[in-house]
C-alpha cells in the first residue's frame, strides 16, 4: 500500500524531496549515489532511481536535508542536479550523444585507439607506449570516479574494477589489450546513457500533455495567461483543436473531447454544458467556456504524473532482493578474483602473469550492472505503459503483486454498474396493450412532462431516456406537486396525471392481480418502478375515478463493458465476486445477469471482514475494486485495492492502483500487464545472469580475454535495457 507523507513538523518525518540528477544511467550509479548520500548527518533514507534520473530524500523527523551536501556530493561524483523548472526531457532530446561527455569521451578514446594501432604498424619500435597514452586518457576521468567513491565509503564500484584492470593490464604489459578495454567500457557507458535517456524520454510524455497557456476569460475578453496560474473559480476559453490546461466544467458550449491522454479511450466523447472535462484532453470541434475546479498542481494530469513518479521510486519486492543480492555478489567476486590470481602460480605451472590476467579480466565481468538495472527497468516501462492507458499503479510492489491474484472482490453500484439508473423497460398497462410502441412512447412523454426540472435520479433517468427516444420537447406541466413519499402530480394538456411509486396503488381498486403479478416480477429483477395514473375521469355514477396508464421501470445497469470485463478476468484464470451494499434481491438480479457469484447487504466492515476471511482460507492474494467511501475498508484489507478512477477521493487515496477508464475490462488489463513485466523481469534476470555465468566461467579457464568481458558486461547492460523498453510497446489485445 501506498501511505501518505505527512505535512513538515517539528514532531514528524517531513516529505521527501527529489532532486534531478543527470548521468546517473545504471544500477551502478544507483548504489554509488546511495552509499554516498546516506553517509551524511540528517539523511534518513535515500532512493536513487537511474530509471527517471532522480533521487528522493527524506530526514529524521525534526531534522532537515543537508541541501547543499547532498548537491555537492552528487556533483563529486560525477552527476549533475538539475533544476526542476528545466525541462530535462527535452534538453535529453535536444543533446546528441555525440556532444555528451560520455559521448566525447568515446569520440576521443577511439582516435586515440585507432592512432595507437596506426603508429604499430607504422613505427614497431615505439613498442606499446602509444597504447598506454590512449589508456591513460581514457582511464583518467574513470580513476576520478572511482576515487570519490571510494572516499564516500563504496569501494565496489565498476569504476573502481575498471580502474584496478586497466592498470593491472598496463602492469603485466597488456597496454593494447587495456587501450581496447578503455575504449570499450566507454562505449559501454555511452550506450547506457543513451538507453537510459531514451526510457526517461518515454515515461516523461505525461508531462507534456497539459498545455504552458491558457485563454483566461475576464469581462467577457479572453487574454493569455500560464496555465500553472490558474485557480478554481478563474473561467477560460477552449478553442478548438486546444489541449484543456485544467480541470473544469464547461459552462458553455458543445464538443467532442479527446479523452485519450488522459485515460486511454480512443473514441471521443461529447461534452456539453454541466459535464467535466480534464486538463490534457483535446476540445475537438466547438468553443468551449470551461470553469476551473482544480488548480494546476492537483489537476488530473498533475496527480497522474505525481501517482507515476511515486510508483517508480516504489521498488518491487524482487528488486529489494537484487539490490541485496549485489550487496553480497560484489565483495564475493572480489574474492574470487584474488583467488584466481594467487591460487593457481601456487599449485600448478600458470604463470602469474597468466593468473592475474585472468583475475582482471574476471574483475571486469564482475559489475552486476546489467542484473540490478534489469528490474527496474522493466517496471518502470510497465507503469508508463499502464499510465498512459488509463491504468495507475502506486509503485513496482502493486505491479508485481497484481499478476497473483487469484480472486477480485468488486462493488455493484458505480463498479460494475454505472451508478445511476436508467429506464429498461415501458409498459402499457391497459388492457391488450401491454407492449404497443406507441402506447409506450407516450407514457414516457407524459413521465418526462411531470418530471421536468426535478434532480432526483429516477426523474433525471425518465428525462434522459425520453431526449434519446424522441428529441422532441416535453409538455409543458401545470399545478406541478410532490406528493409526500408517493411520487409527484401535475396538469398536462388538460389532463390531471400522477407519476407514483407501486406502493400507492396498495388501496387502488384496479390494482388486478396480473398488474400485481407484473410489478412483483419486475422488482424482483431489482428494478425500481414508477407508475402512470390518470385522474378525474367520471364514472357512470359521477365519482371521480383514476386509470392505471402504464408504468417504467429503472434499474442502475451494469456497465457497458462489465461482461466482457469478467469474462476476461475468468480467461486469466481469477474469480470475480460482487459484494454490495445494496439490498440483496437486486444484487443477485445483477449477479445473475453478469454470471457472477454476488452477496447484498453488507457494511462497509461485513466486506472487509470477506477480504480477510479469504485470505485466510488461502484463497488469495485478493483483490478489491470499488468507487465509494465504503469501499474504503476492503481497498486497504486486499493485497491489492484498486479504485474506480470517478471514485470517491478516499477510495483513490486508500487504493493501490485506480481504473481512470472507469473500465471493468480495465481489471484484467492490469493482471495481465504485470503478468507480461513479470515475464520481462524474469527474460531480463535470466540474460544478465547467463552472460555473467558464461563469461565468469570462459573468463577463469582462459577462453576470453578482458576486452570481451567488458563487451559482455556493457553489452547485457545495454541487452536487458532494451528488452524492458521493448514493454513501452505492449497492447491490450485479447485478455487471456
Amino acid at each position: 500500500m501506498s501511505t501518505t507523507t505527512p505535512a513538515k513538523t517539528s514532531a514528524v518525518s517531513p516529505s521527501p524531496t527529489t532532486l534531478r540528477v543527470q548521468g546517473m544511467d545504471c544500477g551502478g550509479c544507483e548504489r554509488k549515489v546511495e552509499a554516498a548520500l546516506n553517509r551524511l548527518n540528517h539523511v534518513e533514507h535515500v532512493s536513487a532511481s537511474s530509471v527517471t534520473g532522480s533521487v528522493r530524500l527524506t530526514a529524521p523527523p525534526g531534522k532537515t536535508l543537508p541541501h547543499s551536501d547532498i548537491e555537492s556530493t552528487i556533483t563529486a561524483l560525477g552527476y549533475q542536479v538539475i533544476d526542476e523548472s528545466v525541462n530535462t526531457t527535452e534538453s535529453e532530446k535536444s543533446s546528441s550523444w555525440w556532444q555528451s561527455p560520455k559521448g566525447r569521451l568515446v569520440i576521443v578514446s577511439g582516435v586515440l585507439l585507432a592512432l595507437a594501432w596506426g603508429l604499430k604498424f607504422a613505427w614497431p619500435t615505439l613498442g606499446s607506449w602509444p597504447f598506454i597514452a590512449a589508456t591513460v586518457v581514457g582511464l583518467v576521468p574513470v580513476i576520478q570516479r572511482a576515487w570519490q567513491a571510494l572516499k564516500m565509503g563504496n569501494p565496489f564500484t565498476i569504476e573502481m574494477l575498471m580502474s584496478i584492470a586497466a592498470l593491472g593490464a598496463l602492469a603485466i604489459n597488456a597496454a593494447a589489450e587495456a587501450a581496447v578495454v578503455v575504449f570499450l567500457f566507454a562505449v559501454g557507458e555511452m550506450l547506457e546513457g543513451v538507453a537510459a535517456a531514451q526510457a526517461r524520454r518515454s515515461i516523461s510524455a505525461l508531462s507534456k500533455l497539459t498545455p504552458s497557456t491558457a485563454r483566461l476569460m475576464e469581462q467577457g475578453e479572453a487574454r493569455e495567461v500560464a496555465a500553472a496560474s490558474l485557480v478554481p473559480g478563474q473561467r477560460v476559453q477552449v478553442r478548438p483543436g486546444d489541449r484543456l490546461p485544467c480541470d473544469g466544467q464547461i459552462i458553455a458550449g458543445h464538443s467532442s473531447i479527446d479523452e485519450s491522454p488522459v485515460n486511454g479511450e480512443s473514441v471521443p466523447r461529447e461534452r456539453s454544458e454541466g459535464e467535466s472535462v480534464f486538463a490534457g484532453t483535446v476540445n475537438l470541434d466547438g468553443v468551449l467556456e470551461v470553469e476551473v475546479t482544480r488548480s494546476a498542481e492537483n489537476n488530473t494530469i498533475a496527480r497522474v504524473i505525481k501517482l507515476v513518479e511515486e510508483a517508480q521510486a516504489a521498488k518491487a519486492p524482487v528488486a529489494r532482493f537484487i539490490d541485496r543480492f549485489a550487496f553480497y555478489y560484489m565483495p564475493a567476486v572480489v574474492g574470487v578474483a584474488l583467488l584466481v590470481a594467487i591460487v593457481p602460480p601456487l599449485v600448478s605451472t600458470m604463470l602469474w602473469s597468466e593468473s592475474i590476467y585472468r583475475a582482471l579480466a574476471l574483475l571486469l565481468i564482475a559489475c552486476p550492472c546489467a542484473l540490478v538495472i534489469s528490474t527496474p527497468a522493466a517496471i518502470a516501462a510497465g507503469l508508463s505503459v499502464g499510465a498512459r492507458n488509463g491504468l495507475l499503479m502506486k509503485g513496482g510492489a502493486v505491479l508485481e503483486q497484481l499478476g497473483k491474484l487469484k480472486r477480485v472482490a468488486l462493488d455493484k453500484t458505480g463498479t460494475l454498474t454505472a451508478g445511476k439508473p436508467s429506464v429498461t423497460d415501458v409498459e402499457s398497462l391497459e388492457a391488450g396493450s401491454r407492449l404497443d410502441k406507441s402506447r409506450c412512447a407516450e407514457i414516457v412523454r407524459l413521465a418526462a412532462a411531470l418530471e421536468q426540472g426535478s434532480s432526483h435520479p429516477l426523474a433525471v433517468a425518465i428525462s434522459d431516456y425520453y431526449d434519446r427516444q424522441e428529441g422532441a420537447s416535453v409538455p409543458t406541466v401545470q399545478g406541478a406537486r410532490a406528493l409526500a413519499g408517493q411520487g409527484v402530480a401535475g396538469h398536462v394538456e388538460g389532463r390531471e396525471l400522477m407519476l407514483v411509486s407501486p406502493r400507492y396503488l396498495q388501496s387502488f381498486t384496479q390494482h388486478t392481480g396480473e398488474i400485481k403479478a407484473r410489478i412483483a416480477a419486475l422488482e424482483a429483477q431489482g428494478k425500481s418502478l414508477a407508475v402512470l395514473i390518470e385522474i378525474g375521469i367520471e364514472g357512470e355514477d359521477g365519482i371521480e375515478s383514476e386509470r392505471l396508464l402504464g408504468l417504467i421501470a429503472l434499474r442502475d445497469e451494469p456497465r457497458e463493458d462489465a461482461r466482457e470485463g469478467l469474462q476476461a478476468l475468468e480467461r486469466l484464470g481469477v474469480q470475480a465476486v460482487m459484494l454490495s451494499g445494496d439490498n440483496a434481491r437486486t444484487v443477485a438480479a445483477i449477479g445473475e445477469q453478469l454470471g457472477i457469484e454476488a452477496e447484498g447487504e453488507l457494511m462497509p466492515e461485513d466486506k472487509a471482514q470477506r477480504v480477510r476471511e479469504w485470505q485466510a482460507q488461502g484463497l488469495g492474494p485478493v483483490g478489491k475494486v470499488g468507487d465509494g467511501i465504503n469501499d474504503a475498508p476492503a481497498l486497504a484489507a486486499a493485497e491489492v485495492g484498486i479504485a474506480m478512477g470517478s471514485g470517491t477521493d478516499v477510495a483513490l487515496e486508500t487504493a493501490d492502483a485506480a481504473l481512470l477508464k472507469n473500465r471493468v475490462g480495465g481489471i484484467a488489463e492490469m493482471i495481465a500487464l504485470s503478468r507480461a513485466t513479470m515475464r520481462n523481469v524474469k527474460t531480463n534476470v535470466a540474460l544478465a545472469l547467463g552472460f555473467k555465468a558464461l563469461f565468469l566461467v570462459s573468463t577463469v579457464l582462459g577462453i576470453t580475454g578482458m576486452w570481451v568481458a567488458v563487451m559482455a558486461d556493457t553489452g547485457a547492460t545495454v541487452l536487458v535495457t532494451l528488452n524492458a523498453l521493448y514493454l513501452l510497446r505492449y497492447r491490450f489485445n485479447e485478455i487471456g
